[in-house]
């Protein structure tokens, strides 16, 4: 722990980041009952985030040519969240074609591949994608996870949600 905090501090002093620890859950397949893991809540991962003011951050570090990523992050995190933390993956893509995104459209002008796309969210830590049993058979679910739960993400979100419906979120 003297190390990360030693890290923490230098990350902070020296390049204008600061490290958040974030929880990550994995699964543990126990031997002979591949169908039912155990979840370890050790398991530690980190982020880095930016201690320069907002205004500054987007006038000298944003990449404005990724900021179709980032619109196409808010809308899905922002869906999931307001569904309470996880939705069905047919609901989420239902909700992405009323904004004219549709799962199999490969050559989407500023996205390239949706599918592919929403991909990305899930290895950058933003949802897990996970096979649930239901009572119609197996279905996909997203959730909500390390990174879009992180409280300066979730302010983020909450904060432009309750500008748009125009009431706040808890």
């Amino acid at each position: 722990m003297l190390v990360i905090n030693e890290a923490k501090d230098r990350l902070d002093a020296t390049t204008g980041y600061e490290m958040r620890e974030l929880q990550r859950t994995r699964a543990l397949w126990p031997p002979g009952r591949p169908s039912q893991p155990q979840f370890n809540m050790e398991a530690k991962s980190y982020v880095l985030v930016s201690m320069l003011d907002p205004e500054v951050y987007g006038k000298f570090v944003e990449d404005k040519g990724a900021a179709h990523l980032s619109g196409f992050s808010f809308a899905v995190i922002s869906t999931i969240h307001l569904a309470g933390g996880k939705m069905p993956e047919e609901d989420l893509w239902h909700q992405l074609k009323r904004l004219g995104l549709n799962e199999n459209d490969e050559t989407h002008p500023v996205l390239g591949n949706n599918e592919q796309t929403l991909k990305h969210l899930v290895q950058q830590r933003y949802l897990l994608k996970e096979k649930v049993a239901g009572p119609e058979g197996h279905f996909m679910m997203y959730e909500l996870v390390e990174r879009a739960l992180d409280e300066s993400m979730s302010g983020k979100i909450k904060d432009h949600i309750s500008q748009v419906v125009g009431t706040s979120l808890q």
